[in-house]
């Protein structure tokens, strides 16, 4: 009776052990292009992370066979597959490198704008394109079940009606989609829920720089959960890519300045960054939805959080790709320990960026996806970066082979970007580099 029992217990756990997938089961992640092993990509199976080794091979340990495997990796497209039992999953992925441009919120409302923009991807190489989910001023541009953004009435002013049928529009012209999500800088939040804000030490207020945008604090859980929530009405949507903006804290702003939930500290402000970036990218795994992180230049150049919680390094670990802002403009002459003004040399500023953000991130140079200069210069001339100065700036990011590039045009112009990518096309562009590059330089100290 005894023995009767315990097989029938034993049959039992085997019968669940299959159902609920605690059999194993091998793979390999592979280049479609070249059939060579993709190492590093992440593998989501039945609630469970995994990534392929240096072999592109990778073993699930419990396997639920009525569950796709989904497969994401810097550098290719998504995919998903089902299992077989009889062999190991075989998964290929497509090389892709995004080369894009910025939708702004107000942009994509505008039929002129709007128009503009998808002509430009039209008719150039272009194939991607960043669109503002949620901009500084906090509301959103589409209409989702997320019940704070109810609350707060964040949703109140969408830009985009039917954001489904608007992303599948674009992915029928070979579209590549990013939504783009202000984190920390929120107007709107920081005005309904100002306990969750960076205090100003002068007003008492919730902090805010010149452009009177108000900031919340990164070490508020609460805010963290809001923007995951919003990240994963972009990925139900259909976006390809959620990427997050301000996901760091304001500039010079200690204690004296601001005050803030836990101590103004390198490491409390590297780690209330990294925690929020490790926990979007975990959440957001079940949707295979590749994450962006934009973060300043300067991470590139110096291997810690900068001084605003932005340690490049670490913020990799949990980000399909990380997009360094690394516009000339940004740098200070003599940063870089030569004369010229960044905006002169808009090459090297890319490649020697590129350069020392590479060993940053342990190598991995699809891992980097820089935003670029298309805007008149704000610090030294007020030159306008004509085709010129954008298309050395795309050179250079070829030249470091990222993983495509990104333009910034807050306006949504586009000035003579049709015609920098032309010069490119057409090899023109070798006739721009009419001096040799400048020898790599240290950092000043």
């Amino acid at each position: 009776m005894i023995h009767r029992f315990l097989k029938t217990v034993f049959w039992g756990i085997v019968a669940v052990n299959l159902l609920t997938g605690c059999s194993q089961h091998s793979g390999v992640v592979l280049d479609d292009s070249s059939q060579k092993p993709i190492a590093g990509a992440t593998i989501f199976h039945n609630g469970k992370m995994t990534l392929s080794g240096a072999d592109g091979e990778f073993v699930l340990k419990r396997v639920n066979w009525e569950k796709p495997v989904l497969v994401k990796a810097s550098g290719f497209r998504r995919t998903q597959t089902n299992l077989a039992r009889e062999e190991p999953v075989r998964i290929s992925l497509e090389p892709f490198d995004a080369k894009g441009v910025y939708l702004s919120y107000y942009g994509v409302r505008s039929d002129t704008v709007r128009g503009r923009v998808l002509q430009l991807i039209e008719n150039t190489s272009i194939n991607a394109v960043v669109i503002d989910v949620k901009p500084d001023e906090g509301t959103l541009s589409f209409q989702w079940s997320i019940p704070l953004a109810e609350k707060i009435g964040s949703m109140s002013r969408p830009t985009i009606d039917d954001p489904e049928e608007f992303i599948a529009e674009l992915h029928a012209k070979g579209i590549y989609v990013i939504g783009r999500i202000s984190v920390f800088k929120d107007n709107l939040l920081a005005s309904k829920r100002p306990e969750w804000t960076i205090q100003s030490v002068k007003t008492g207020s919730p902090y805010a720089e010149r452009d009177k945008m108000a900031w919340m604090d990164p070490f508020r859980t609460e805010v963290w959960d809001y923007n995951i929530s919003v990240a994963k009405a972009a990925a139900e949507a259909g976006f390809d890519e959620v990427q997050f903006d301000y996901v760091r804290f304001p500039v010079n702003t200690g204690p004296t300045v601001a005050t803030y939930r836990k101590e103004y500290s390198a490491v409390n402000r590297g780690e209330a960054i990294v925690g929020f970036l490790k926990k979007a990218y975990q959440e957001l795994l079940p949707y295979n939805v590749f994450v962006a992180a934009d973060v300043f230049g300067i991470t590139c150049w110096y291997d810690d959080e900068s001084g605003i919680g932005q340690p490049l390094r670490e913020m990799s670990k949990w980000a399909d790709y990380v997009c360094p802002m690394v516009y000339p403009s940004g740098f200070t002459t003599g940063f870089m320990n030569t004369d010229e003004k960044p905006v002169a040399i808009p090459r090297e500023v890319i490649l020697w960026s590129m350069q020392k953000a590479l060993p940053i991130v342990n190598g991995q140079h699809k891992k980097l996806r820089p935003w670029l200069q298309n805007f008149k210069d704000y610090a030294y001339d007020r030159r306008q970066f004509t085709d010129r100065e954008i298309a050395l700036q795309i050179f250079a990011s070829d030249e470091a082979n990222t993983s495509g590039w990104l333009l910034w045009d807050a306006g949504n112009k586009y000035n003579h970007t049709a015609e920098a990518l032309q010069l490119l096309e057409t090899g023109s562009v070798s006739n721009l580099l009419n001096k040799p590059l400048i020898a790599e330089q240290k950092v000043s100290q």
